[in-house]
């Protein structure tokens, strides 16, 4: 389950890196910064913090439980939900309503907040 957890977040990570850079070329390239918040926050929270916690499940044996799993799904879920969130709630898209943007981008921010909570209960609880 270990490589498991390491490759769903690695990959995750890749598209997140990806996204990141085209942003930031795009933002280049356009001479606007509009995506600036969006741009740094993909590229910290997708792309850096889902690549340690990746390394981390590759390199060190964490016990395997309940509290990983809710740490790699709330990491991917959080990660998603911040970044969209944020996108929706800077840009403001008609398919929303305002409330829902705001909704969309605190609830993605608060469910990656936990993902950092359960990580750090993670690397205090030893193997057996």
């Amino acid at each position: 389950m270990k490589n498991n957890y390491s490759t769903i977040l690695l990959r995750l990570s890749a598209i997140f890196a990806l996204i990141g850079s085209f942003l930031g070329s795009h933002m280049a390239g356009s001479g606007s910064y509009a995506f600036r918040p969006i741009h740094a926050h993909i590229l910290v929270v997708g792309w850096l913090t889902i690549f340690a916690w990746a390394v981390y499940y590759k390199i060190f044996s964490p016990k395997l439980g309940l509290l990983a799993k809710l740490h790699v799904y709330s990491a991917i879920a959080g990660s998603i939900g911040l970044t969209g969130g944020m996108a929706l709630f800077i840009f403001k898209p008609a398919i929303f309503s305002p409330v829902m943007h705001t909704i969309l981008y605190i609830a993605g921010g608060t469910v990656l907040l936990l993902s950092f909570l359960f990580f750090f209960l993670l690397t205090f609880i030893k193997e057996k």
